[in-house]
């Protein structure tokens, strides 16, 4: 896995003990997901889905006590319900952690397939390299498909791309992402065959 600050380790580890303590299911997505499964690249924040509706904030600010974390809206819940985010800040090291609510079955699954990894000590779940390219071509901004290629890139023939492209279709009936099962076609034909497991990083199923 690529090199993480020790600032960073210590908040993943942090989150992740708080997390579980109160048996709330979660996965890492964002920058510190590609840093296992892509190309390395800096990224200043953590983002976490947590298996849980906006309605449930109450156990997010519990869980921003513990770990200092400030919100970073005045109204935490009410932004939480409009946008189904709670943006944070953690209090010593100016880190962002978004924490994400999730209400979908694709969602609660993704989390049931997180890769476990181990990160200052503690069990740290980040999505499966699959679904990470899932959600970066969902959210299709030119940062993500350059992140969703070079998790292509990396990890080659280990990826299940039946699960792929089963789920890109799913997304393509959602208005705005349509063109998802091209932009994954696309990936898939520029990555060099050559190159398939000669980078990959080692994972569970």
């Amino acid at each position: 896995m690529a090199y993480r600050p020790p600032d960073f380790e210590q908040l993943l580890a942090g989150i992740s003990r708080e997390l579980r303590r109160r048996d709330i299911p979660f996965m890492h997505i964002g920058g510190q997901a590609v840093l296992l499964h892509g190309a390395p690249r800096l990224t200043q924040d953590i983002d976490v889905t947590l298996a849980l509706g906006p309605d449930e904030v109450a156990v997010v600010e519990d869980v921003c006590g513990a770990l200092e974390l400030d919100p970073l809206v005045e109204d935490l819940a009410s932004f939480a319900r409009d946008t189904f985010v709670c943006p944070l800040r953690h209090r010593a090291t100016g880190i962002r952690i978004d924490l994400i609510f999730s209400t979908t079955p694709y969602e609660r699954a993704a989390i049931a397939r997180a890769v476990e990894v181990d990160v200052g000590g503690e069990s740290v779940p980040f999505a499966s390299a699959e679904d990470l390219i899932l959600l970066k071509l969902f959210a299709g901004r030119e940062r993500d498909i350059e992140d969703a290629q070079s998790i292509v890139d990396r990890q080659g023939s280990r990826l299940d791309w039946g699960h792929l492209e089963h789920w890109a279709l799913e997304f393509a009936t959602i208005p705005g992402r349509e063109q998802l099962p091209a932009r994954l076609r696309a990936l898939r034909s520029a990555h060099d065959p050559k190159g398939e497991g000669t980078l990959g990083v080692d994972y569970p199923p």
